[in-house]
């Protein structure tokens, strides 16, 4: 859904046929019962109707680069392990023996020959088959006639993402996916490589982080800093099976932000992700983003990378995707920024966000990943070495940067407010337009409707 705010300028940027409105979706007005956020027979019915039946983003095709790469995919009380086969496909499979249900792979990714498993030493190949059943004459050979091979399940890769399905009968992946496979492909991200990944515990329901993060309307009070260097009236676009898209324009104030005209630390630190020196620029705020755009469009040429294909949007600003069910992605040319929302596997009211930044790594002078990201300085961004697995555990600060911190301390209030009587479900604005269509989508898996 396409719309304009009665009186407000809706700001994306320069015409280009990437920002093009996509067609409007109805979502309707209706206002959902506010259980899905803490009932567990929900939270069962989640499992049962969405999990189980829809596309789950389970790894970077960077981390699959060659035969025997893994990856580990945890999703509730289900383990997965996405692994390249000596053929070059990529093979998914439950992380479990076929002997007595041992999980075959511990680490959250690597490389091996085979799978062995650590309880009695089965062996099985990349593609799941079994090549060694220990001591194998001792089992009466009907007993293995019920199948000694791992279990499968549908892996398919877009865009350089890597997705599985449980479901046999669920559409391919770019037909689920829909527009979204070719404007995430403008992005190359399979070239590029993960050099952060953390997750952490926060207190409230998976939905309640999706929420937060699908929605700039709360950035004016929780996180009032952004005020200064991001426009939060934007342009929203809804496409089918609840996919979406929203800018996020950086480099210049929001419309409510008092000071339009200085050039405050905020911008000079993106102005400086372009190469351009800040103390020396003499534009006001309002300027800051067109220099931006066309300073990277200059370094592209330099070191002959194709930002032809993107819009003076892209350059500047944040292109976040919403994938049903869990996934935001915020798309830049030189990095993205991966949400994942996990559910808790038995608490309602809790969930894993799982935060990794992909960066494409050229050899350029003040090339890096953007500042607001809030990478440190001894990161490595040469892709050499792919960081393990940070994990905080529940109740300790992630430490994920200002804002992040920010709704990790929110989202448990808004949890506890989710309960109350007085709560009979929410109320969202045209602003919150994401938010009901991921929303809808959902409670067509629930009701059984998809």
């Amino acid at each position: 859904m396409g719309f304009d705010f009665n009186g407000w300028d809706i700001h994306v940027g320069s015409p280009h046929p990437f920002n093009d409105r996509a067609p409007r979706i109805d979502n309707g007005t209706g206002r959902p019962d506010p259980k899905r956020y803490y009932d567990k027979d929900w939270m069962r019915s989640e499992w049962d109707r969405v999990w189980t039946r829809t596309w789950l983003l389970a790894a970077v095709e960077s981390d699959l680069r060659e035969p025997g790469d893994f990856v580990k995919f945890d999703i509730l009380d289900e383990s997965f392990v996405v692994v390249r086969d000596k053929n070059g496909s990529l093979r998914a499979h439950y992380n479990v023996c076929p002997h007595r249900g041992s999980q075959l792979v511990l680490s959250d990714f690597g490389s091996i020959d085979q799978f062995t498993c650590p309880f009695h030493s089965w062996q099985f190949a990349l593609d799941g088959n079994n090549t060694k059943v220990t001591d194998a004459e001792t089992f009466d050979p009907d007993v293995l006639c019920h199948g000694t091979n791992m279990t499968s399940v549908r892996c398919e890769s877009a865009a350089g993402l890597v997705f599985v399905c449980i479901d046999p009968e669920a559409p391919s992946l770019t037909e689920y996916l829909g527009p979204l496979v070719e404007q995430l492909q403008l992005y190359d991200i399979g070239s590029m490589n993960v050099i952060h990944h953390k997750q952490s515990e926060w207190g409230a329901n998976w939905k309640g982080g999706v929420d937060a993060f699908y929605e700039l309307y709360h950035l004016h009070s929780v996180h009032p800093q952004t005020q200064a260097v991001m426009d939060d009236r934007t342009q929203i676009d809804l496409y089918p099976n609840g996919m979406s898209r929203q800018f996020v324009p950086f480099a210049q104030p929001s419309p409510r932000f008092p000071d339009q005209t200085t050039v405050n630390a905020g911008i000079k630190m993106m102005l400086a992700d372009a190469g351009i020196d800040p103390e020396s620029f003499s534009g006001t705020a309002q300027e800051s983003r067109a220099a931006i755009q066309a300073a990277k469009r200059e370094r592209a040429k330099k070191y002959e990378l194709d930002y032809d294909k993107f819009s003076d949007t892209q350059l500047s600003d944040s292109t976040i995707y919403g994938i049903f069910p869990n996934v935001q992605i915020g798309c830049h040319p030189e990095a993205v920024f991966i949400h994942r929302f996990l559910p808790h596997p038995t608490n309602a009211e809790q969930f894993t966000y799982d935060n990794i930044i992909a960066f494409r790594h050229i050899d350029a002078p003040g090339y890096r990943a953007p500042a607001w990201m809030g990478l440190s300085d001894d990161v490595d961004t040469t892709g050499m070495i792919r960081p393990d697995v940070s994990r905080v555990p529940l109740g300790v600060p992630p430490e994920l940067g200002e804002v992040l911190d920010q709704d990790s301390e929110l989202l448990p209030i808004v949890q506890k407010g989710a309960r109350s009587r007085g709560f009979r479900g929410p109320l969202w604005s045209y602003q919150e337009g994401r938010l009901r269509h991921f929303h809808v989508e959902l409670d067509r898996y629930i009701s059984g409707e998809k």
